[in-house]
């Protein structure tokens, strides 16, 4: 996009001092960002194009983090970096809206680093204190949020679209997948079990941010402590125990997500300990017996699910995840099931592990 249209856009937002410059920030598979700079003592922005095809509520999902924004800004020392800060359009907004395309501000944190990936037991601390606080401080945040992603993590609704890909069948690959549709199947029973629980409540909701890699934990560049989770589009309620088991999914994971090798891969349980002890450090006295109880089987749970999500799509013709060959979306689904089996073997230990630390 040329300066000049981003420069417009920019000029509808309620930003301090004159735009000096606007650049790209990093390659977001799902949103575009750019960094707004301005000219003296002013503050500089962080400017997105938010994904309208993804999160189909744009205003909704910022009404969302402005919520939980604010929440946290109530509770913390430093609320200028402890948490996001939204800067409304000066229509009193929280976004643009320029043709089909909707924009949003926040503050841009200075003096902070984040990491691509957990490459140490050090840092997977780190990143689980980063999740433990940021649902910690929002342990009492009792006002509804928006379902900006309709059935988020909900294992019932991502078996009903599983029943329609199947029935429908639409490139013919069933024929040829049913070891690995076993594999989605023979679990059915055990993951609608969980999920029941917290449909009925025995496992509580609260506010969860739902994209819990490394790079979504925010570092003060100086002391290299944690200050707070960024990327909050994707906020929204359930149980706690997601977040936990997305981060592990990816946290642990020896080899790629996508590895043809399967012998890389592996679930590291030093890496569980280590994002685990961080997790808990600042979430054990928010938790209930039951979330505690569950809170590594979410691991088992949120890698299932992800198995369950690469296969369907490849069966239905890899209309949702972009690959790069034609059976990327089946190397993945063999992936994360060698992941899952690794998980299972360990479960023993994982449970001793957070009993341990809970």
């Amino acid at each position: 996009m040329n300066q000049e249209k981003l420069f417009e856009i920019a000029s509808h937002f309620a930003l301090e001092g004159a735009v000096a410059s606007i650049e790209a920030l990093g390659e977001g598979f799902i949103n575009d960002t750019f960094v707004v700079k301005t000219e003296g003592s002013a503050p500089n922005y962080i400017l997105q194009r938010k994904n309208h095809v993804v999160f189909p509520d744009v205003p909704g999902m910022m009404d969302n983090i402005l919520a939980v924004t604010e929440h946290i800004k109530s509770k913390v020392a430093d609320p200028m970096r402890e948490t996001l800060t939204v800067v409304p359009a000066t229509d009193g907004k929280l976004y643009h809206k320029d043709g089909e395309n909707f924009w949003a501000v926040c503050l841009f944190i200075p003096d902070t680093v984040t990491y691509d990936r957990a490459d140490s037991t050090a840092l997977a601390y780190q990143g689980g204190v980063g999740i433990g606080r940021f649902q910690a401080l929002l342990a009492d945040f009792d006002k509804p949020l928006n379902e900006t992603i309709k059935g988020f993590h909900n294992i019932r609704w991502r078996f009903e679209q599983w029943d329609a890909t199947i029935a429908a069948d639409p490139v013919g690959r069933v024929k040829d997948l049913q070891e690995e549709i076993e594999w989605v199947e023979s679990r059915r029973a055990e993951m609608l079990s969980f999920w029941s629980k917290v449909e009925t409540g025995e496992i509580p909701t609260h506010v969860t941010h739902n994209d819990t890699k490394i790079s979504n934990i925010l570092f003060d560049r100086p002391t290299g402590n944690v200050l707070c989770a960024i990327d909050l589009d994707t906020v929204m309620s359930s149980t706690s125990l997601n977040d936990f088991g997305d981060a592990i999914r990816s946290y642990t994971n020896t080899g790629a997500e996508d590895d043809k090798c399967l012998e890389n891969v592996e679930m590291s349980i030093d890496m569980f300990r280590a994002y685990a002890e961080g997790y808990l450090s600042e979430q054990r006295k928010s938790m209930c017996a039951s979330e505690k109880k569950w809170l590594a089987f979410a691991g088992r749970y949120i890698t299932f699910e992800q198995v369950l999500r690469f296969l369907m799509d490849y069966i239905d013709g890899d209309k949702y995840y972009k690959i790069a060959y034609p059976d990327h979306n089946l190397v993945r689904t063999r992936a994360q099931y060698k992941l899952l089996q690794s998980m299972e073997r360990q479960y023993d230990e994982m449970c001793a592990i957070v009993k341990e630390l809970a």
